[in-house]
């Protein structure tokens, strides 16, 4: 499948389009949807910001802007609003990131490793007494007790803070549902057990520490999830950008037949370089000199290489298949064919589908919605008459079962994914609308078969003519031409 840059189109006698920039900031200290919705807001209250997009899955904002911008105020906009952010430049994640993303995955799974750990025994001496003939024992409520603060303000410390910062902030979010529930029936249990009197019991009251490790141990494998999820997200752009040589041989003038590799950022238009066969085309331009075979599956799907000389255009990434050439350098850089189509599907992955949306706009009413009627429930109960322990057991359901954390992480996901993947195999999606819409389709027409082929050619049938052995006949067309690399003789050696 092809790929063709995109053109603006302008009827004549329209005003041009007002100029904009754009700025790409590395966002960190987000789990949900409420908080994509908070950083939206804070870099759009900036003057001068026309657009803000942020992406929970890859932890990245685009920020459009009428003009140039200090980006100081872009990062301290966010901090204001309680995350942390810094300018990045890379399309995909860097070396930093990555290692960013893999310590947030180690530090989400060595909390959830502890949860689990002191958790279990937790849940068991907690339903000790369903066995038959078995009684708890005198420490079963201290032990419990020492466990669940050790999963409580241990691996769940993130939760606590989160709520406090939450609270600090007056914009609390799914941190502040979790830590409020969990410190809730922890706090009455952890009374129960030291002051029993103080909840209206004098001995032997009821503990829900089960309940609080069990939420925090749920929450943190959500999390470890997410993590995982994160941390693959941008792996498909990756493989895409590995497409391109990370060094090309540049020759001094015409003169000179050996050259020297340099690093490819350092490649200008002009430059004449040398490409040998089995190598990569380093970037976009025109043969001087030579003939080749170009493989162009990358960019057209078809599986025949296109022979190429003098004067012919290559294409950066695809792969010279036989002989040596001499190209000139024309678009280098950003201005390649490839790294167009990588920013191509870069501003589709931060795009947002119309189900993101209004995942975003939900978020921003939900939590401080959710606590309202998580305490109307527990003030229902109590004036009810049904104690403080079930009127606390519904407060800590409602905040529990009202946090969707996934909500914002699932759409963003699925679009890098797909979209990155589909840049691999010669699909390019223009934003994520597109894509829902796409699911509407029932018919697909292709106008030639490259698109809809492996990519490699193969010998299907041996068609001899009469008394000729069809494996003889292989075996001598297959000597014939076991020196060539023409890919019709590969197919045949093959």
């Amino acid at each position: 499948m092809s790929f063709v840059p995109l053109q603006t189109i302008r009827r004549e006698g329209a005003p041009p389009p007002a100029a904009t920039d754009s700025v790409r900031l590395r966002i960190a200290g987000m789990h949900c949807a409420s908080c994509v919705s908070r950083v939206e807001a804070a870099l759009g209250s900036v003057p001068g910001v026309v657009s803000a997009a942020v992406n929970l899955a890859t932890m990245r904002a685009e920020v459009t802007t009428s003009g140039p911008v200090d980006v100081a105020l872009l990062t301290e906009a966010v901090r204001h609003a309680g995350y942390d952010a810094h300018a990045v430049t890379a399309a995909v994640a860097d070396d930093a990131e990555l290692r960013e993303r893999a310590e947030e995955l180690a530090g989400v799974r060595r909390r959830f490793l502890l949860a689990l750990a002191a958790g279990v025994p937790v849940v068991l001496l907690a339903h000790l007494t369903l066995l038959p003939g078995v009684t708890a024992p005198r420490w079963a409520d201290a032990a419990q007790l020492v466990l669940a603060t050790l999963v409580q303000f241990g691996a769940g410390w993130p939760f606590v803070r989160g709520m406090a910062r939450g609270f600090a902030r007056r914009a609390p979010d799914m941190d502040t549902l979790v830590g409020l529930g969990t410190l809730t029936a922890w706090g009455y249990s952890a009374v129960a057990v030291l002051a029993p009197a103080a909840v209206g019991e004098h001995h032997g009251a009821h503990v829900y520490f089960d309940t609080s490790v069990t939420i925090v141990v749920l929450i943190l494998l959500g999390r470890l999830l997410e993590a995982r999820a994160k941390s693959g997200a941008s792996q498909a752009m990756r493989r895409l950008l590995d497409l391109q040589p990370r060094t090309a041989r540049r020759l001094r003038d015409a003169a000179d037949a050996v050259g020297e590799d340099v690093p490819l950022d350092a490649v200008r238009p002009g430059d004449l370089l040398l490409v040998r066969p089995g190598e990569r085309v380093p970037v976009d331009g025109r043969l001087e000199d030579g003939r080749s075979a170009i493989d162009q599956g990358m960019l057209t799907g078809e599986s025949m290489p296109v022979e190429v000389g003098p004067g012919s255009r290559v294409t950066g990434s695809t792969l010279n298949r036989t002989g040596a050439f001499r190209m000139r350098a024309e678009h280098v850089g950003a201005d390649s064919m490839l790294m167009q189509i990588v920013a191509m599907v870069e501003r589709a992955q931060t795009s947002k589908a119309a189900v993101q949306s209004l995942a975003d706009r939900i978020a921003a009413v939900f939590v401080p919605t959710v606590l309202v009627v998580g305490l109307a429930a527990f003030a229902a109960w109590a004036l009810a008459g049904a104690g403080l322990a079930p009127s606390l057991l519904r407060l800590v359901a409602v905040l529990i079962v009202a946090c969707p954390c996934a909500l914002g992480l699932a759409t963003p996901t699925a679009l890098i994914v797909g979209t990155g993947r589909g840049a691999e195999l010669g699909l390019l999606v223009r934003d994520a609308r597109a894509l829902e819409a796409a699911s509407r389709v029932d018919t697909v027409v292709f106008d030639k078969t490259g698109t809809l082929t492996l990519g490699a050619l193969q010998v299907t049938d041996v068609v001899p003519a009469a008394g000729v052995d069809a494996s003889r006949l292989l075996a001598a067309a297959a000597t014939a031409e076991s020196r060539s690399e023409h890919p019709l003789a590969t197919a045949i050696v093959r």
